[in-house]
């Protein structure tokens, strides 16, 4: 059984491939500007020796190196590598992972990609939260998280994608709440300077990675750029960054890019377990909070197992983004009460992007 479903995952993929093969204009979304490095009369970049070695399968494939790995998706950020070869290496790499090694090469050529956002404060290092799933089943309280930490004066740069069908983002709840996404980086950096806190979407933020972003809807399937946008360090000087994961294996391979890459770790991070991929305390139970820093992880908070004699958290009582802001603005007020796991988190990243400083 369990290879007729791994040999259904294959054929699922390849389809996808061949949707992305046969269209001339796969992978050139209207958003992404022709800036130079996107001019389709730049060089081409050949990528057969690079999908040899990591087309091969999950049990045949090798890594690249460090310096292979920063050179071909530079190229794919650039726009220089055909539709063809683009679809064949994002499928490539989801169905062999990316090793430590190869992730940090990806997110130093995909921060090299960027003009970073700069925040100037007398007290507090910046913070970033990525926002890319929404929520399903819970309500999505990652604007209430970045508006309590703005109110303690901390920075806040929520960074995601607008809309995403069937969930609910943080920019409709930021949107709800009068607080519109900031489309360029001046606007970035002034709304950090006079609200302490700015949405951006990923578009505004990082166009080229923005465009690898999109080919999801493409393909039908994620790639190794929704994990590198979960990492992404957007501030110059660096700031503290909120990164979660979703399955407990993936805390090992973060803990690890963290402590062998110090370039990667820079401003350290809080690496926690999501809530649906969010990263925003789960209200229903105290996860592990860990903070990785100059190569070592430090747990700042152990997981706490949930008990049938807590009392229920007062959450909104539906996911919408109208009945969120709405609950989150009386949160602000001091109408309800702020969630104990939420409150926590806030202190703990306080306290961090104070001592960081």
């Amino acid at each position: 059984m369990r290879g007729r479903a791994c040999a259904g995952r294959t054929r699922a993929i390849l389809g996808a491939f061949l949707t992305l093969t046969a269209r001339p204009d796969a992978g050139r979304p209207p958003h992404v500007p022709m800036t130079a490095s996107h001019d389709p009369a730049a060089v081409p970049f050949r990528c057969a020796r690079f999908i040899k070695e990591i087309g091969r399968g999950p049990n045949g494939a090798r890594a690249l190196s460090a310096e292979d790995t920063f050179e071909l998706y530079r190229a794919m950020l650039d726009a220089r590598v055909s539709d063809v070869e683009l679809g064949a290496i994002l499928i490539a790499y989801r169905l062999k992972g990316e090793t430590s090694d190869e992730l940090a090469a990806m997110l130093a050529a995909a921060q090299a990609s960027f003009e970073p956002v700069h925040v100037q404060d007398a007290a507090f290092r910046p913070v970033s939260i990525p926002s890319y799933n929404g929520a399903r089943k819970q309500p999505n309280l990652v604007p209430l998280l970045a508006l309590l930490l703005a109110r303690e004066g901390v920075p806040v740069l929520v960074h995601g994608v607008e809309r995403d069908p069937g969930r609910v983002t943080s920019a409709e709840i930021f949107s709800a709440l009068s607080l519109a996404p900031s489309t360029s980086h001046d606007a970035i950096e002034d709304m950090l300077a006079e609200r302490r806190v700015a949405f951006a979407p990923i578009e505004a933020l990082a166009p080229r990675i923005a465009h690898l972003l999109s080919m999801r809807s493409v393909l039908g399937v994620r790639n190794s750029t929704h994990t590198l946008v979960k990492i992404l360090q957007p501030f110059a000087p660096a700031g503290l960054r909120l990164v979660n994961y979703t399955h407990p294996p993936y805390r090992d391979s973060l803990a690890q890019l963290f402590r062998d890459h110090p370039d990667a770790a820079l401003g350290g991070a809080l690496l926690a377990r999501g809530t649906e991929g969010e990263a925003v305390a789960d209200t229903r139970r105290q996860v592990q909070v860990d903070w990785l820093h100059d190569g070592v992880c430090d747990t700042l908070i152990e997981a706490e197992r949930s008990s049938t004699d807590t009392p229920p958290v007062a959450l909104p009582e539906s996911r919408d983004a109208a009945t969120t802001a709405a609950w989150t603005d009386a949160v602000l007020r001091g109408e309800m009460p702020v969630p104990d796991t939420v409150a926590r988190q806030v202190a703990t990243i306080v306290q961090i992007a104070r001592i960081a400083r």
